[in-house]
């Protein structure tokens, strides 16, 4: 397995890229340490040389091997560094194709109303990523996760490759799953051909793990997203974005981007 994270050596991308070392040294995977190159505000504003940005690009790349070193000597993993002038999202999808990664770690900040409004790198990259993406809010550390709530719309289905994707999580971590339903009463889903058949493909995907279903009747999804947080002391989040056409994200909010930059642990985002 090959883990991606990105960092601008910001505090919260430190924070994230910690969290990624830890995660890859619990499952023997390999880091890869990425930086999105910018030049400096002060030194864009100025005529600079062409040797006085080389030194720009040879110092920032001098701070990605010390890094990537200390990564490699603190954590006893096999960790690599890539770097490049170009946008985040761009590189990103490059170098998900050039490792064969299966994680893309971006560290994630506290909530905004400019975040819920325009959203920042962090959610973009979870929206036009194909994917997973683990957003890590500055102070979350990976201690191990035992308790993993994942919050779907059962009426609706949850896909196959979703499935394979929590439980693939679930027994990597050694951790129980809740299946957060914010709907009608689970007693009525059952009732209906549709909902018992959503019901039993989730039960087959999930075979072999421990997990269970708890239903909310609310209109809140996200408030009650954030309740049952507390109340089963998830240690994760697992949301499936949804895609909308132009018009239709004209309209709808990403209820997975709002999760995203309010969190207190991990969000991680599975596409379809």
């Amino acid at each position: 397995m090959t883990i991606i994270v990105a960092t601008d050596f910001s505090e919260v991308a430190e924070n994230a890229v910690e969290y990624a070392a830890a995660i890859a040294k619990h499952n023997n995977a390999r880091l890869i340490l990425y930086n999105s190159f910018v030049i400096p505000m002060h030194a864009a504003n100025t005529l600079m040389p062409g040797s006085s940005f080389q030194k720009l690009l040879n110092d920032n790349e001098i701070r990605m091997i010390e890094r990537s070193l200390s990564l490699s000597v603190t954590y006893d993993i096999e960790v690599e560094h890539e770097f490049a002038f170009s946008f985040i999202e761009d590189e990103l999808k490059a170098l998900l194709i050039k490792y064969d990664a299966g994680l893309v770690v971006l560290g994630m900040h506290t909530k905004t109303l400019e975040q819920d409004l325009w959203g920042n790198t962090t959610t973009s990259a979870i929206k036009k990523l194909r994917f997973p993406v683990l957003a890590v809010p500055l102070g979350a550390k990976f201690e191990g996760i035992k308790k993993v709530l994942f919050a779907c719309d059962v009426l609706k289905g949850v896909s196959e490759k979703v499935l394979v994707n929590v439980k693939a999580l679930a027994l990597s971590l050694n951790a129980e799953v809740e299946v957060f339903n914010v709907n009608r009463a689970l007693e009525e889903l059952k009732k209906e051909g549709e909902g018992l058949q959503a019901t039993n493909a989730i039960d087959d995907g999930l075979e072999g793990i421990t997990y269970y279903y708890k239903n909310v009747k609310s209109s809140a999804v996200i408030k009650e997203i954030e309740k049952e947080i507390e109340v089963f002391g998830a240690d994760m989040l697992i949301m499936v974005p949804k895609k909308y056409g132009f018009w239709a994200s004209l309209i709808h909010t990403s209820k997975t981007r709002i999760m995203a930059s309010g969190l207190q642990i991990p969000l991680l985002s599975i596409p379809i």
